[in-house]
């Protein structure tokens, strides 16, 4: 059969681009179609890029504690409309720079790029809906679903984009609020709690949850809490919400928890979950379900029970990370035209950008323990390096699991100033099978962080020929 295209791909997120500039360079006809008037999807329109540009202002502003500066930088925040005008600004400069590299690319690899909202029509074709309501039918032998996922938004909870506000409005609001109530417990949660808390709002994180980011390696769970409870956010665990509304003079709203205690801010942030962006897909005519909780299964080449149809991004669901999206969507487009995607899917590094940040890759102690390994933990703290001394790092964390036989590295584990990108070190030692040994005898930059490596590989061996 003849098709109008070798692929069609259908989001123009990380994953849904990194499949159509794979198969565009395998020498594929492609086109990308995007419902937005932009490209680049959630991470960088109303997500990853933008949330991390925020953080990027509160994060100058925790740093410049180290210099006694934090008290006056928060007030300025809090009292100057312009402080956080600035920081949207620049949010915005990065996203608009970002957008038209995206575009560049696209359009020297040959992709066609496709305004409108698209739908199955049968298997290999969909009916593509554009911006002045045409329609137009499209087929490809292969088509990628990449249309991400959106913040959960459940009706009983009044959203109104000024006082109650899920994670896309709340980079949108002009004026830092004096107090803010986070519900949920998880990444984004924990994320915009700290953001918030840096620039000076007083911040009450509530979760049904003993502790938040429970399944972090335990050590480095204890060490953000730590930290979460000195930048003063006030963690209420274990409590479930029974309401939220406006406060009756509106200027305001409150949280009614389920044993009757009233919790009130200027804001409050929801963040307990996405869902996936299905809508208008019309699944059921590609002969696709959706299983219980709301997602189409797929195998580990990322296609669905219609092998020719896959899906890439956070429309997969977790790890829901921009980075694993693109190689997603990457090897899916390999997958899919016969090319070489040589890669470790199961080597993936992840990151919390929370201030200070989290990042791991490889197993935790706890399901090294379930499992009944025999490992050692070795550790090295950020203080104790002559670079942690110099930035002011008191409470950096780097951690090692090693497997007492083959002295091979079996998890990672660092909070702390850029750890996101530290722990790149640990994620290619493991690739490259470079065990505990090769760590001890590397020689790192003075004075740097990744000297934690050296310290916390030597603080291994010196427990495995005990």
């Amino acid at each position: 059969m003849q098709y109008d295209y070798d692929l069609l791909v259908v989001g123009s997120g990380p994953g849904g681009q990194a499949a159509a500039s794979a198969a565009a360079q395998l020498g594929q006809r492609v086109a990308l179609i995007e419902r937005k008037p932009y490209l680049g999807g959630v991470s960088l329109q109303t997500g990853t890029i933008p949330s991390k540009a925020l953080r990027e202002a509160a994060y100058l502003t925790s740093r410049a504690a180290g210099l006694g500066m934090r008290g006056a930088l928060q007030r300025r925040a809090a009292t100057e409309p312009g402080f956080l005008a600035a920081a949207l600004r620049q949010k915005d400069r990065v996203v608009e720079s970002k957008e038209a590299q995206m575009l560049g690319r696209l359009m020297e690899e040959g992709v066609t790029l496709i305004p409108g909202e698209a739908g199955f029509v049968d298997a290999h074709t969909l009916a593509v809906v554009s911006p002045k309501g045409d329609v137009q039918p499209l087929s490809a032998a292969i088509i990628v679903l990449a249309t991400g996922s959106r913040p959960r938004r459940p009706a009983d909870v009044p959203f109104d984009k000024e006082r109650v506000l899920d994670s896309t409005s709340i980079l949108k609001i002009r004026r830092l609020p004096g107090s803010l109530i986070v519900v949920g417990g998880g990444v984004i949660a924990c994320e915009f709690a700290t953001m918030f808390a840096a620039l000076g709002t007083r911040v009450t994180l509530v979760d049904s949850h003993a502790q938040p980011l429970a399944y972090l390696d335990a050590d480095i769970q204890a060490e953000l809490a730590g930290e979460l409870h000195e930048s003063g956010i006030e963690l209420r665990m274990n409590t479930r919400v029974a309401g939220i509304a406006p406060t009756d003079v509106g200027t305001g709203v409150t949280l009614t928890t389920q044993d009757g205690e009233v919790l009130e801010a200027d804001a409050l942030l929801y963040a307990l979950g996405r869902e996936p962006n299905y809508d208008g897909l019309r699944l059921e005519r590609a002969g696709l379900l959706a299983d219980d909780q709301g997602w189409v299964r797929i195998n580990e080449h990322q296609q669905t029970a219609q092998s020719h149809i896959y899906i890439v991004g956070d429309l997969a669901g977790r790890p829901s990370l921009a980075s694993t999206a693109m190689e997603q969507g990457r090897r899916a487009a390999h997958h899919a035209f016969g090319g070489a995607a040589s890669s470790d899917g199961g080597i993936l590094p992840m990151a919390i950008y929370t201030i200070p940040e989290v990042s791991w890759v490889g197993e935790t102690e706890a399901e090294l323990q379930a499992r009944d390994a025999h490992y050692v933990s070795g550790s090295a703290r950020y203080c104790d390096t002559a670079r942690g001394q110099i930035i002011g790092a008191e409470h950096g964390l780097l951690k090692l699991l090693v497997d007492r036989d083959s002295r091979a590295i079996l998890g990672v584990h660092i909070l702390g100033e850029s750890a996101s990108e530290l722990v790149h070190v640990g994620q290619m030692a493991m690739a490259c099978g470079a065990g505990v040994d090769r760590l001890a005898a590397t020689v790192f930059n003075y004075p740097t962080l990744a000297q934690c490596y050296k310290t916390a590989a030597l603080d291994c061996m010196a427990q495995l020929e005990a």
